[in-house]
């Protein structure tokens, strides 16, 4: 089973380059995700091929018809039973990594990606979702619709070539991911930490465990309010909250 996407735009030619590279061509080409680009111009009627029109009771801009969107929806319910429909709205609900793995879920994901002031928002009656990357706005969804699919594609099983780097991202577990290194190990006087080259994956574990909460703590301290925090986390932020560092800690909980 793959997940398919289908994304309703005014510009397809966007989305060629995003395909062509990395995880997201992998997956491409193992069938782990289709990427379908409706081009919304193919379902209008006149010889221009409008798809916008000016705002009913004044305004600047222009909206996107109804029109060629619910016919771009009837087509894809031909050919999908169930798509679960998102529309890229900056006051939709924040995407985030939790978002992320509910989508990775789906069989079919539609994304409408808005342009100029807007869709019709009779549009609306055929969305699950309204969704927001973030508190800007973008001069259209499509940039928005990139990166929903790059966070989820990536979550889908066998396209990372290492999935137990999914368990160690960012926001994987709620926390910030931990600091990696790599060679050569000092590098214009900055050495490596000495623990990540004892061999000693017990202490290497706890290191990196500790680093994750230093890091959130000290840059989204926020998100320690909605993290699963285990009983060793808990004394290990301790410390942190004291301004110790994983030597105290190791130290003080006799640690070997």
């Amino acid at each position: 089973m793959s997940l398919r996407f289908f994304v309703l735009t005014i510009f397809p030619d966007f989305f060629d380059c995003f395909k062509k590279y990395g995880i997201v061509n992998k997956a491409l080409k193992t069938g782990k995700v289709q990427i379908n680009t409706i081009n919304l111009r193919d379902f209008t009627e006149d010889k221009h091929r409008t798809v916008d029109d000016v705002v009913y009771g004044g305004g600047p801009g222009m909206l996107l018809k109804p029109e060629p969107i619910f016919k771009a929806y009837d087509y894809l319910k031909t050919v999908s039973q169930n798509p679960f429909v998102l529309i890229t709205e900056p006051w939709g609900r924040k995407f985030d990594q939790q978002f992320a793995k509910e989508l990775s879920q789906k069989e079919d994901v539609v994304i409408i990606c808005g342009r100029y002031e807007g869709v019709d928002e009779r549009v609306k009656t055929i969305v699950h979702q309204e969704v927001s990357i973030g508190d800007f706005i973008l001069s259209g969804g499509e940039t928005a619709a990139l990166v929903i699919m790059d966070s989820v594609i990536r979550l889908l099983p066998e396209v990372l070539s290492e999935e137990e780097s999914l368990k160690v991202d960012s926001f994987s577990d709620g926390l910030l991911g931990y600091p990696n290194y790599t060679r050569p190990a000092e590098f214009r006087g900055m050495k490596v930490p000495e623990i990540l080259l004892s061999g000693n994956h017990k202490l290497i574990s706890l290191w990196r465990r500790f680093q994750q909460l230093k890091r959130t703590y000290e840059k989204r301290p926020d998100l320690l309010e909605k993290a699963n925090l285990s009983l060793e986390d808990k004394k290990m932020l301790n410390y942190i909250y004291k301004g110790k560092d994983f030597e105290d800690y190791i130290k003080g909980e006799k640690i070997d």
